[in-house]
């Protein structure tokens, strides 16, 4: 047998101990039919596994990983956050993507007792009344829609979306440990984390709520952009060059400024959108994002997209700096959003023909 097909002695879905793989296969297919192909895919001889990127800035390609390397993922995540055997675990993600899929070998490889949810709001906040849970993962969507027992998953990460200033004010009298994450399909999920409230900072020791820390032997570094680049021996092949524009601490901590590919070029004046959606995001509670379009006089101008109808939007001026102040605004009824509800820019401003 080889390594990824191991299992360890103490995992459980619901409760329920598995003498096999077959076991499990046919337990899932009959229970959990969406998450049985990648199970299928998981256990047969093949060393590789293929998964695809979540298509956020571009159209979702695909990559083909050793499964190894999705072990030696699960394993940091496992020592970081010391998860023993027989940790109850919920996932609520679908395992077409990395998340999901990584969650399914940090609970087979670790000992776990696995829980599994639809990812729809309704079926999470039914299992959140049913059960207590030591560790979980959600996006930012589904935090939202069960704020008031989220503090049921004693240790809480939080991907595949920005986490704004408003949800972040929301979990700070929350009693559980919540972290961000930061990664990609690429570095099969996290290689950074950093607290979201309190009780995370004093678990991890991180001081700052806006500072990642990365995970056992990752090396970090930024390129001439002033982008990130990721080296994680064992878990990437060759290093991951990234178009995150970051601000290095040290060789193990680093802050988020924004992306390189949505930095806006107005009259001169380098504008991050992430950085002024942060301001905002404490005053318009609908989604929206900063984004630059041609124009003759600046090369780009600011602009301001919100997802309403109509939107009662705050003094800019009190808010934002001159340089930062959106020329336009515009609103669509919908973005257009990826499988993992990540908003999709470019897609969304073609709604309105720009």
């Amino acid at each position: 047998m080889q390594a990824f097909q191991k299992i360890h002695s103490g995992f459980k879905i619901a409760g329920k101990s598995f003498s096999s793989p077959e076991s499990i296969l046919n337990f899932v297919e009959q229970d959990y039919p969406d998450h049985y192909d990648f199970l299928r895919n998981w256990f047969d001889d093949c060393p590789d596994i293929e998964v695809y990127t979540s298509g956020s800035t571009g159209a979702p390609k695909k990559i083909v990983v050793q499964k190894v390397r999705m072990l030696n993922s699960a394993q940091k995540t496992i020592r970081f956050f010391d998860l023993k055997p027989q940790t109850k675990a919920l996932l609520n993600l679908s395992s077409d993507f990395i998340a999901g899929k990584l969650m399914w070998v940090r609970a087979l490889t670790g000992g776990w007792n696995l829980f599994v949810s639809s990812p729809k709001n309704q079926s999470i906040a039914q299992i959140l009344k049913q059960h207590r849970f030591h560790f979980g993962a959600m996006v930012p969507l589904q935090v939202h829609a069960n704020l008031k027992s989220i503090d049921r998953i004693d240790k809480l990460i939080i991907g595949g979306g920005a986490v704004s200033t408003e949800l972040k004010e929301k979990l700070q009298n929350k009693s559980n440990h919540i972290f961000a994450t930061y990664g990609m399909t690429e570095t099969l999920t996290h290689i950074a984390v950093k607290p979201l409230n309190r009780q995370a900072a004093l678990f991890s020791k991180i001081d700052s709520l806006d500072t990642y820390r990365v995970l056992e032997g990752v090396e970090i570094y930024i390129d001439k952009r002033g982008c990130l680049v990721v080296e994680a021996p064992g878990i990437t092949e060759q290093r991951v060059i990234t178009n995150d524009l970051v601000q290095i601490i040290d060789d193990r901590h680093f802050k988020w400024l924004g992306r390189y590919d949505n930095v806006v070029n107005s009259g001169g004046v380098k504008l991050i959108p992430e950085q002024i959606e942060a301001k905002l995001s404490s005053h318009i509670f609908v989604p929206f994002f900063v984004t630059g379009i041609p124009d003759e006089k600046l090369g780009e101008k600011l602009i301001l997209v919100v997802e309403a109808k109509s939107y009662n939007l705050p003094d800019f001026q009190a808010v934002l700096n001159k340089y930062e102040i959106p020329k336009e605004v515009f609103f669509i009824n919908r973005f257009v959003r990826t499988g993992s509800d990540k908003i999709k820019r470019k897609e969304s401003l073609k709604l309105i023909g720009l």
